[in-house]
């Protein structure tokens, strides 16, 4: 079987296709092609891939298409994870919220919209494409922000796409080992959106577990999240919220904006868009050539040691764990191989992914996708078992963000700068007329592309 990888030329795509080549017991994947606009950055990807998989028994064989409607003809698979406007479009999307004292990050508030508006037509095309060139294949969409694009992505394919990200599971994960309860097994109620959920329960053998968990500070504290959050906080809400809720929560602090450090909004030093872009821009500037696949490996290692750790404390990290690991493990290469070798019939799966919401939040329309614990199968993805009404604080946090994403879909669908301005203004981390449009000329300036998409003033 085929599965073709779209950002191809990505450069976590070899996460991905070592997982593959070594679950072919799990999905029999014969074929992996990689397609990318780039063709530089997908030739520094192939060579680490071939690199990567020359001692492993019976590898896929792995090519790249440059012509997309060839690249997806006869996938049973599609992984979707482009990003419209590189990592350059990223260091915009960042540095313009930044400068007007705005939360600076590439999938949470104004980045996240403005990387939407250019990314939507993109895709739309894309599923369109594999709607007729492909309409047997399941497309698995990494591309962020990713409940929106996958919701924009369903127009076309229906519950053909699922999207996937790896925080859920991880966030799982870490609360299972915290609880001493196996990694795999464990199950639980986990409602929101992409990058704005909470685990409600931890359940394993028919016990809920979560609220022991939450009781107990010797254990509260292994949480990777411990290190986010005031462990009093998480007793209070009685629930695990996901590592991206602490942008909302700084947010609102009375100290303002512009007082916020790191990689945050009001900071002078370089946000993270600008670090990973020259990072690398520096390993795919190295060229294809012999080693490529051990410089790729000690970037990778550079860049996860990296990831938030602005927010984590040495007094959380070092408590035995290695946080390499605990990104990789259950990371989103993992969960792309959970998911395919589901959906073509080898195992069934409990997971959280992103879908359509389809009566569980009753607030928001049954098409709108939301992230929640899910049972796949070959039938496809679904929602699983009961899930706990969100609090109404929670759900005015959902429906003011799922209300932002609508009118950002709209608006690169009809080029409305209008509806665009609203989309930044409401937003919950924005919520201001002035700024909603300081936010869209911005972003006009910044990303030229963007004036192409945003044609109607």
């Amino acid at each position: 079987m085929r599965l073709t990888i779209l950002g191809g030329g990505g450069f976590r795509v070899p996460l991905v296709v070592d997982a593959v080549a070594r679950s072919r017991g799990r999905v029999d994947i014969d074929e992996i092609v990689l397609h990318d606009v780039d063709a530089d950055r997908l030739a520094v990807v192939q060579a680490v891939v071939a690199e990567q998989l020359a001692g492993v028994p019976d590898a896929p064989r792995v090519h790249v298409e440059i012509d997309l409607r060839r690249a997806v003809e006869g996938a049973a698979v599609v992984f979707s994870a482009i990003r419209v406007g590189g990592t350059q479009g990223r260091v915009h999307d960042e540095q313009v919220a930044r400068d007007l004292g705005l939360l600076g990050q590439e999938t949470v508030g104004p980045g996240g919209l403005a990387y939407a508006l250019r990314t939507v037509p993109v895709v739309d095309g894309v599923a369109a494409l594999v709607a007729e060139a492909a309409p047997q294949a399941w497309v698995v969409n990494f591309t962020n922000p990713a409940g929106l694009v996958t919701e924009a992505m369903r127009t076309r394919l229906g519950n053909r796409v699922v999207g996937i990200c790896d925080t859920p599971i991880g966030l799982l994960r870490s609360a299972a080992r915290a609880a001493g309860l196996p990694e795999h097994g464990v199950t639980g109620d986990y409602l929101g959106l992409n990058h704005l959920g909470w685990l409600r329960s931890l359940e394993h053998e028919g016990v809920d577990h979560l609220p022991a968990l939450l009781a107990n500070d010797a254990d509260l504290l292994k949480l990777d999240e411990a290190a986010l959050y005031d462990i009093a906080w998480l007793r209070a809400i009685r629930c695990l919220p996901g590592e991206y809720l602490r942008y909302y929560e700084q947010e609102a602090r009375p100290v303002g904006r512009a007082a916020q450090a790191g990689s945050e909004a009001g900071s002078t030093e370089p946000g993270r868009a600008a670090y990973l872009a020259e990072q690398q821009g520096a390993f795919f500037a190295a060229g294809p050539g012999v080693g490529a696949a051990e410089r790729w490996r000690t970037a990778l290692a550079e860049r996860e040691n990296t990831y938030m750790a602005d927010a984590r404390t040495r007094e959380h990290t070092d408590l035995g764990r290695d946080e390499q690991g605990d990104r990789q493990g259950g990371g989103y290469h993992e969960v792309a191989v959970d998911l395919m070798a589901a959906l073509l019939g080898g195992e069934p799966a409990w997971m959280i992914l992103n879908l359509a919401n389809a009566g569980v939040i009753p607030t928001l329309p049954d098409d709108a996708v939301i992230e929640v614990s899910a049972r796949v199968d070959a039938h496809g993805a679904r929602p699983a078992g009961v899930h706990a009404p969100l609090s109404l604080a929670q759900l005015g946090l959902v429906a003011g963000v799922k209300a932002c994403e609508g009118l950002a879909i709209e608006a690169a669908r009809t080029g409305s700068r209008e509806l665009a301005w609203r989309a930044f203004a409401e937003h919950p981390l924005v919520r201001s007329p002035d700024l909603g449009r300081a936010l869209l000329e911005g972003y006009l300036v910044a990303e030229p592309a963007l004036r192409e998409v945003l044609v109607e003033p």
